[in-house]
């Protein structure tokens, strides 16, 4: 077999519709991209980012885009933050990364301190994404009980349409088919409960007897299945992949007191919606509880480097301190705890404070609610939703194709939205101001339209 030449040349900056033609080829032959079934690249074509700022993607041909999803909900004060970006600087001129087994440094020592304030938890262990995240969270649970002399409590309960990570151990609590259908034989089954997802309640049931009804399902299976049942796997307040399903905080409020009734730990996977996304901290204050367990990626760095941590109570700690290794967590990324990641995540804490951000994003979100006004009105519109620094909607009889067409319309309409399905939704970096938000608000209308012209 032939093998390919690399060439060595370093190539001219993109400033030509050529090069850009040539970035993208070589993107086709190199780079599997996630998410994606890659042939549809041959008549969507890749954009080719070639630089970012504040809430602005600009791709190669100088076009520019408001990034409108905040680069898959990680990127919190805009690209190129100089607080953040002067951090990972310092932080690599004294200690870019060490094993974090038998070492330690002061970023990952101040980045745990202060998460554990924030969160009320104990210890954090350190991945790399949000699903390395939910597999620690998820094994960890396991272990703890295993730990105690009850091993036989293994299994977990979900939510109905939940999502939680890629891997297989997060497939197992996953309930989206066309992440979880391809790979069943290598997933264990767990036990899905009905989503508290208003949306679904039967026509006249209020939201309130929807979410009792949920409820009721839930301690059916923790009733039935408690000695089975190490833990129960919530995304709080919010179901991302299933199309931003908002629930009533009252559901999590009562799921915490059936877990310590049934014996079954609670794991608060936050990754996405954690970091002011919901309008708190956490979505669980909202709730007024504290899970057993909670899972944190995504914003925790702004947008800059991968990081994940789960934090867990000091009981379930302690379950592991002894002399027996068994009773170890012998979980491990190569990258556990890095320190420039850390740094990262040390400067996105301290926005947090010098900006008085989660203040500062109740107000802005009730001003973009006036600015959605004329988008809320659509006549195919229904479950308009915000809750904190999220919007979403569905479209009535959407046609075939819609998400593809609604994300090339928005790009051409400068900018970058995403829909799961049916659902469009906004998920902008909180610098976003109210002039760019009615630009993108504009933006999703013209695109709204283009995309329900039929072909």
């Amino acid at each position: 077999m032939m093998k390919k030449t690399i060439s060595n040349s370093i190539p001219n900056p993109i400033s030509s519709t050529n090069a850009n033609h040539s970035l993208l080829a070589r993107s086709m032959a190199a780079v599997w991209h996630p998410c994606t079934q890659m042939k549809r690249h041959e008549t969507l074509p890749l954009v080719p980012i070639e630089r970012a700022d504040g809430i602005w993607l600009t791709d190669c041909n100088g076009h520019r885009f408001i990034d409108g999803v905040s680069s898959w909900w990680v990127n919190l004060f805009g690209h190129n933050e100089p607080r953040i970006k002067a951090a990972i600087s310092r932080q690599m001129d004294t200690l870019e990364h060490v094993m974090l087994a038998g070492f330690t440094h002061e970023p990952v020592v101040a980045l745990s301190e202060q998460l554990s304030e924030l969160t009320g938890l104990g210890h954090a262990f350190y991945g790399s994404d949000g699903a390395s995240a939910t597999e620690i969270a998820l094994k960890m649970a396991a272990h703890y009980w295993r730990n105690l002399g009850r091993e036989g409590k293994n299994r977990f309960v979900y939510l109905a349409d939940s999502y939680h990570g890629e891997t297989v151990g997060a497939l197992s609590v996953t309930d989206v088919p066309i992440f979880r259908t391809a790979y069943a034989p290598l997933v264990r089954e767990n036990f899905a409960v009905m989503s508290p997802d208003p949306r679904l309640a039967a026509e006249g049931e209020s939201a309130a007897d929807y979410t009792a009804r949920a409820l009721a399902d839930l301690e059916r299976v923790l009733q039935a299945r408690a000695n089975e049942i190490a833990a129960l796997i919530v995304e709080p307040l919010v179901q991302g992949a299933v199309g931003m399903a908002i629930y009533a905080p009252e559901y999590l409020t009562q799921a915490r007191i059936l877990c310590d009734q049934y014996q079954v730990l609670l794991i608060a996977d936050e990754i996405a919606v954690g970091f002011g996304r919901t309008g708190t901290m956490f979505a669980c204050e909202q709730a007024g509880i504290k899970p057993d367990l909670i899972c944190l990626s995504k914003g925790i760095t702004g947008g800059y480097l991968p990081l994940a941590v789960v934090l867990c109570t000091d009981a379930i700690y302690q379950a592991f301190y002894a002399d027996d290794s068994a009773r170890a967590f012998l979980h491990s990324h190569s990258y556990t705890g890095n320190a420039l990641a850390c740094a990262a995540a040390l400067a996105t804490l301290q926005i947090f404070r010098d900006d008085d951000v989660i203040v500062q994003n109740r107000s802005k979100a009730a001003a973009m609610n006036q600015v959605f006004a004329p988008l809320m009105a659509h006549p195919r519109i229904r479950h308009w939703r915000n809750r904190g620094m999220i919007w979403a909607f569905d479209v009535i009889d959407a046609p075939a194709g819609f998400a593809q067409k609604f994300f090339q319309n928005a790009l051409n309409a400068g900018v970058l939205l995403r829909p799961v399905g049916n659902t469009v939704y906004f998920m902008p970096p909180y610098i976003i101001d109210l002039a760019q938000a009615e630009m993108m608000a504009n933006a999703a209308l013209r695109a709204l339209d283009r995309s329900l012209i039929s072909d």
